[in-house]
């Protein structure tokens, strides 16, 4: 009999039951019991709906109160010495510090001063962010976190059979940085391990059979070091009394192959959706023993199943495993939407080609049973269904548009460069632009105030005119304006009062994309999106920011940035269609974002910012896979920014990344100016452009807004100060980390404040 399991399910609830419950406790709407009750009911809530899916063996510890990563830290006692209180343990006060950063009165008893929270990147190639965890030269790790066994007895208690899910040792060492005095995290992993002794022992004895032990990092590049210490590491943990299930996802295991199958466990989980070509040397050199999981329904994208494509992989190794067979998702639900039927804006048709999370359990376990009984009735007519609804959608017009296809046949290479090198660029444009050194800007958002979402919902739901709509985000604009004026800020932003979304935003008015009502996922924290789908030919009908941009410039003298979403991100952080290749997708968009750019420029708009957030997410995890990706992404950013003249100044910004195995790239992008997320890593990410020499302009980020504390004018002088030292002034901006969207105009206002104090010291400081 194959196993249906999951390996996660989103935490955030059918109507982000978690979100909610998280703001309305950080504001001291909710107490601590109200939001561990919401927890609670959430958990008890996922695993029913997933039991009820056929799911027989369930996840426990995918729950989250913030992020995986940072609970594991919190229970290995991880916890960087700014956040500790003497003699007591962590509490979720301390968690959400880690998190969010706190101020002095806020966070151990004020014994440290202001708390700067851990640094958040993404979770490998996806949009989700984790908080990465600090280690010193003489950390300790000790049990300080009881909610996994919690968790286990709220499931147990229900009658479920569980799966505890814990990160493994190798890919939390990983994922962790070195702080202070310099040394190698691997060394860690002999005082790490006891402590995953303790956890597996705890388990078992709450009568747990199954731990998932999550080791992604086996499809990267894994220096040899490293590929020795998991051999090491799961010989020790083998004695542990637990059956354990290695889990590996997001590609192929390609050179780890061998070392993933030899370990001393008792299953292994492969992404047969990423790496399919991985499946047949691994069902050979599978030992006898052990259980196999094969990923076959996609976790992070919305397309309903092909089954039979499944089942012709499924049937075979049924054949040569039999009960040693399990069947999943390719990896974490964390990555889909929660439920498709709750959608009741979709059309039939198309409703009928997607799959969230609740319908992706569905079809793991409708695999398992037609393994099992191929000719069972309720299975036939399944697999009719499924194969009827593939045939609609590959013969759909709706799909393939000729006029869309002809016009990304004629593009040519002089379509993707600018017309002069960026030297001749930036003289034209510091005669036309006039700013001072060190000029100061936004990313491009404001805060999104009540107010305005409830008239969007209004105009949404038709109790609110166009005209009435248009002059309440008109307010906006001009408030926003008025109050940067007013700051002395250099280079000013409409600030995006009309915007849901950076990618919605511009999809809702794009032909190809479809809008799900309720298709949230998490990025972090509280913190949700509702990526598009692309289901068909992108084009633009229409221009789709130049009125609003138009009219905060006719607000001010000063330099109106044009704010755009890159082709990209909009690819990247919506649901792509699998029927065409990433590269096809983006070159279309990348058009219809280059008609956008013209028409901002015809309209008089002398700097136009296009956001390329997800750039280094969208690199494959395997280096020798790069430069394909690497050379279609920046060719489609050059074709959407390279049909304006030189005078036109080009901006774009990146989130937090790694940037030193990209950079030629980015410097190829050829943008006149990046800015990027760089106040958490205390400017250590403009080594990459320092050490490469970065030809073009850099805004790096002086405060982090994913923060609520205010940061003093000092601190960010003193940032600036050490970008200095990289780059050379002429060609630094200041601004901050991010958009402002999360946050109130209080903190807003203060922090620009503070901000443009300090690009005036330091105007000061190096005249």
């Amino acid at each position: 009999m194959a196993l249906a399991h999951s390996l996660g399910f989103p935490r955030i609830g059918r109507d982000r039951e978690l979100k909610k419950a998280l703001e309305a406790y950080w504001k001291g709407e909710l107490d601590e019991a109200g939001l561990r009750e919401c927890g609670r009911a959430l958990r008890a809530a996922h695993w029913q709906v997933q039991r009820d899916a056929g799911i027989e063996l369930l996840p426990v510890g995918d729950f989250a109160w913030y992020d995986q990563v940072l609970g594991h830290s919190l229970m290995f006692g991880a916890i960087p010495e700014r956040f500790r209180r003497e003699h007591s343990r962590p509490t979720l006060d301390t968690l959400f510090a880690m998190a969010r950063g706190a101020s002095a009165s806020a966070c151990c008893g004020g014994a440290h001063g202001p708390q700067v929270a851990q640094e958040l990147t993404k979770w490998f190639d996806t949009n989700y962010h984790y908080l990465v965890p600090e280690f010193s030269v003489d950390q300790r790790f000790q049990l300080s976190w009881e909610q996994l066994f919690e968790e286990v007895e709220e499931a147990r208690a229900l009658g479920h059979a569980v799966k505890p899910v814990l990160i493994g040792p190798l890919t939390y060492l990983w994922l962790g940085k070195e702080k202070g005095e310099a040394f190698d995290k691997l060394d860690l992993l002999e005082r790490l391990l006891p402590l995953y002794g303790e956890i597996l022992g705890r388990l078992a004895a709450q009568g747990v059979e199954w731990v998932q032990l999550d080791e992604p990092i086996l499809t990267l590049d894994l220096p040899q070091a490293w590929k020795n210490a998991f051999e090491r590491a799961y010989n020790l943990l083998q004695h542990a009394p637990l059956k354990k299930l290695v889990a590996t996802y997001f590609s192929g295991l390609e050179d780890n192959l061998g070392l993933a199958v030899s370990l001393p466990v008792d299953g292994l989980h492969v992404d047969l959706v990423r790496a399919p070509e991985q499946y047949p040397t691994i069902l050979d050199r599978l030992p006898a023993y052990k259980v196999l999981s094969l990923g076959v329904v996609n976790g992070r994208n919305v397309w309903r199943c092909d089954l039979d494509a499944a089942l012709g992989v499924l049937r075979g190794a049924a054949e040569r495993l039999g009960e040693r067979l399990w069947i999943a998702p390719s990896c974490s639900l964390l990555h889909s939407p929660v439920d498709l039927e709750r959608e009741d804006r979709l059309d039939d048709e198309l409703k009928g080609w997607l799959a969230f999370a609740v319908q992706k359990c569905e079809e793991v376990a409708l695999l398992a049973r037609a393994v099992d009984h191929p000719e069972a009735p309720e299975v036939e007519a399944a697999l009719a269904a499924n194969r009827a609804l593939h045939a609609s959608r590959a013969r759909s017009p709706r799909i393939h548009k000729p006029e869309v296809q002809a016009r990304l046949a004629a593009v040519g290479a002089d379509d993707a460069q600018r017309g002069s090198p960026f030297a001749r660029r930036a003289e034209l444009q510091r005669a036309r632009l006039a700013l001072p050194t060190f000029p100061t800007t936004t990313i491009g958002s404001f805060p999104q105030t009540s107010a305005i979402r409830l008239a969007r919902q209004a105009f949404k739901q038709g109790k609110l005119s166009a005209a009435d709509y248009t002059e309440a985000m008109q307010s906006e604009i001009r408030h926003a304006v008025n109050v940067q004026e007013r700051l002395g800020l250099d280079v000013l932003v409409h600030g995006e009062a009309e915007r849901n979304d950076m990618v919605e935003y511009f999809a809702e008015q794009l032909d190809g994309y479809a809008f799900t009502r309720f298709g949230w996922v998490q990025s972090y924290g509280s913190r949700c999106v509702k990526p598009a789908v692309i289901y068909g030919d992108l084009s633009r009908p229409k221009p789709m920011t130049v009125n609003w941009i138009a009219y905060a410039q006719g607000l001010t003298d000063k330099t109106m940035k044009g704010m755009l979403t890159g082709p990209v991100t909009m690819l990247m952080w919506s649901f792509p269609r699998e029927d065409l290749s990433r590269e096809a997708q983006a070159r279309q968009l990348a058009l219809a974002i280059r008609d956008e750019v013209q028409d901002l420029e015809a309209a008089g708009i002398r700097i136009i910012q296009i956001d390329e957030a997800a750039f280094r997410e969208g690199l494959p995890l395997r280096r020798a896979h790069w430069q394909h990706y690497l050379d279609w992404a920046t060719e489609a950013f050059r074709l959407c920014a390279s049909g304006v003249r030189d005078e036109t100044q080009i901006h774009t910004h990146m989130c937090y990344s790694e940037f030193n195995d990209v950079i030629e790239s980015i410097a190829a992008m050829d943008a006149d100016v990046i800015t990027i997320e760089t106040s958490r890593s205390d400017m250590e990410l403009l080594d990459a452009f320092e050490a490469f020499a970065y030809p073009n302009a850099i805004g790096p980020g002086v405060y982090d807004i994913h923060s609520p504390r205010v940061p003093d004018t000092a601190e960010m002088v003193a940032l600036i100060g050490k970008a200095v030292r990289r780059i050379p002034a002429e060609r630094l901006w200041v601004n901050p980390d991010c958009g402002l969207k999360t946050r109130g105009w209080p903190e807003t206002q203060a922090a620009l404040v503070n901000m443009v104090a300090a690009a005036r010291q330091l105007r000061a400081q190096y005249a």
